[in-house]
């Protein structure tokens, strides 16, 4: 496996300084934020534009590839997460556009898996967020599977304040409804970009995780998470993690990353992991985060190999 980061916590930094850091600090792959190119979207972590690939073409590729193989770098996926399954009509298809030109972008880049969410109404009910699913995305993953590109998307619920209550605003959650939408969608390039972090909170078993959807693990994040007792106590579980889910960096939470790897060995995924910083001790400044991806790093380099 290729130990790398998600490049969305550098919003400041041009792609070849990240890729500079990056490649100096032993990263061997960047999984590149590909938000649409001045403007858009401006949520924590999301927004950021490291390729605008709705003007990508093959000599700007080209010139990406080469910036990134001379620092000893290649790409593991082209990151996109938006909420593909927006209520307001016009957005949802701002967004969905959107995904096609990331998905031009990386036949250009020679990259095969973007990552994304599936998106959800928060509003709605999960048989209603479902319905939405079947007529959005079979649309979506077949233009992406004609142009030999792979979907991965990230099972975080992305409920984390009241305006995302109820359900929050992604659906592809739980295993159930993993398997509901592949069901929907038996396409073997339609699969997960896993986070083990987003199962902890939610008490589901990563390690099964990993053998139970072996053939749809795509792409791998490495984000941890802490268990705020005090928060967990005052809030109760019927808050869906509200108040007490702390996102950290690997090596700082809850999840056994000796276990998670061994497990990704052992169903024979052998590709990427890409660190996704999302802690908020160690964000503020560039050196702070670039201090918080090295943590990571050492925390799990000795599984990743």
């Amino acid at each position: 496996m290729k130990l790398g980061l998600l490049t969305a916590a550098f919003p400041d930094l041009t792609l070849e300084e990240v890729a500079d850091w990056a490649g100096a600090h032993g990263f061997e792959t960047l999984e590149i934020a590909c938000w649409p190119a001045g403007g858009g979207e401006k949520r924590r972590y999301a927004g950021v534009s490291h390729i605008d690939t709705e003007s990508l073409d093959a000599g700007g590729a080209a010139a990406v590839r080469e910036l990134l193989t001379s620092r000893g770098l290649g790409i593991s996926s082209l990151a996109y997460y938006p909420n593909h399954l927006h209520p307001d009509r016009k957005h949802r298809a701002e967004v969905n556009a959107h995904l096609d030109h990331v998905v031009d972008a990386a036949v250009l880049l020679g990259v095969d898996v973007v990552g994304t969410f599936v998106g959800a109404d928060p509003a709605a009910s999960l048989t209603e967020n479902l319905r939405s699913f079947a007529e959005v995305w079979p649309a979506l993953v077949d233009r992406a599977t004609a142009k030999g590109v792979k979907i991965a998307i990230e099972n975080c619920p992305m409920l984390f304040s009241g305006d995302e209550w109820p359900f929050g605003t992604n659906l592809a959650r739980t295993p159930h409804i993993w398997r509901e939408m592949f069901n929907v969608i038996p396409d073997a390039g339609f699969g997960l970009n896993l986070d083990p972090s987003h199962l902890v909170w939610q008490m589901i078993d990563y390690e099964r995780v990993v053998y139970d959807f072996a053939d749809r693990i795509l792409h791998v994040h490495a984000k941890d998470m802490e268990i705020d007792r005090n928060g967990l106590y005052e809030h109760g579980v019927l808050s869906a993690g509200m108040n007490w889910q702390t996102p950290r960096l690997p090596g700082l939470g809850e999840v056994r990353w000796d276990r998670f790897c061994s497990a990704l060995y052992a169903v024979g995924y052998d590709r990427w992991i890409s660190i996704e910083h999302e802690d908020r001790a160690f964000e503020g400044d560039e050196d702070l985060v670039k201090r918080g991806f090295l943590i990571a790093r050492d925390a799990l380099r000795p599984y990743v190999h």
